[in-house]
């Protein structure tokens, strides 16, 4: 029998991408990642990685032992889950990643409320870049993702990952309230704030006004949307807020655009019946 220890390095090894990235993950070096691989390459009796550049990629026989592996880890994890509910109380660690609105808007309640509710039970954040999360996911560095889609940019599915609808955020408009404009075609020649290129909200923004016909004149980029609020409350430029992301001000008007993005929350398969991660999912959709 194939050593399991020796196949979850596998495993890590096809997420993660590198023997360096595993070695940082486990907290082992990167020789004794690769010492492990070559014994199991010896017990498989076949070859189980080959150069790729400067690095290595898996085998057809590598890839089919990680599909295996997966399953075996599912199981595992469902075998956490049912000795979990087997307690009388919540206790351990669960570990979250999260985008920052969801973090201010939802994730620190859901925690202040679990703290009164399972005081033995502790919740980890990490404030994680959107393409990182379902890799860091399945690679068991969180238990929980949440993210967010804009219109256009559907989720993508993932083996192994059960992905549902958190809540639908509003997409609202913007705009200084010493300017006079009614509507998104008004702002034809004024500056704007944007996240920054490449990421899906900036997508949807630039698409939005090209719709409206005009290119928009981006004059701030910045992912921080505390900041966007700051500098349309300034009269420096129009931007597009999430509902959840805009702080009331004197010195912006709000407008509807009819769209908005979707807050999704993802765990893998097999800890769904996670009784600590229930409790998450319970706390955080009552909010």
């Amino acid at each position: 029998m194939y050593d399991l220890h020796r196949l979850r390095l596998l495993r890590e090894l096809s997420h993660r991408g590198t023997l360096a990235a595993v070695a940082d993950a486990l907290g082992y070096s990167p020789s004794a990642v690769s010492r492990q691989l070559g014994i199991l390459e010896r017990e498989v009796g076949m070859s189980l990685l080959e150069p790729a550049g400067r690095g290595v990629r898996l085998t057809p026989a590598a890839r089919t032992l990680v599909v295996r592996t997966e399953r075996i880890v599912r199981e595992l994890e469902q075998a956490e889950a049912e000795i979990a509910g087997m307690r009388t109380d919540l206790v351990g660690v669960i570990r979250v990643a999260t985008f920052q609105t969801a973090a201010h808007g939802l994730v620190l309640d859901t925690i202040a409320r679990l703290q009164r509710n399972h005081p033995r039970l502790t919740v980890e954040f990490t404030h994680l870049e959107a393409e990182a999360t379902v890799p860091a996911l399945l690679a068991r560095d969180f238990d929980l993702v949440l993210s967010e889609q804009y219109p256009g940019n559907p989720p993508v599915p993932h083996p192994g990952v059960m992905m549902s609808t958190l809540a639908e955020d509003p997409l609202l408009l913007a705009i200084p309230t010493a300017w006079d404009a009614k509507s998104l075609k008004d702002l034809a020649e004024a500056p704007w704030v944007m996240e920054p290129p490449h990421t899906a909200p900036r997508t949807w923004t630039a698409a939005a006004c090209r719709a409206a016909g005009f290119e928009p004149d981006v004059r701030f980029e910045t992912a921080d949307l505390s900041l966007h609020t700051a500098i349309v409350s300034k009269g420096l430029a129009a931007a597009f807020l999430p509902m959840l992301a805009q702080n009331p001000s004197p010195h912006m008007r709000l407008l509807p655009t009819g769209e908005h993005r979707t807050i999704t929350l993802a765990i893998r398969a097999g800890s769904d019946s996670n009784p600590a991660l229930q409790a998450f999912t319970t706390t955080i959709r009552s909010l």
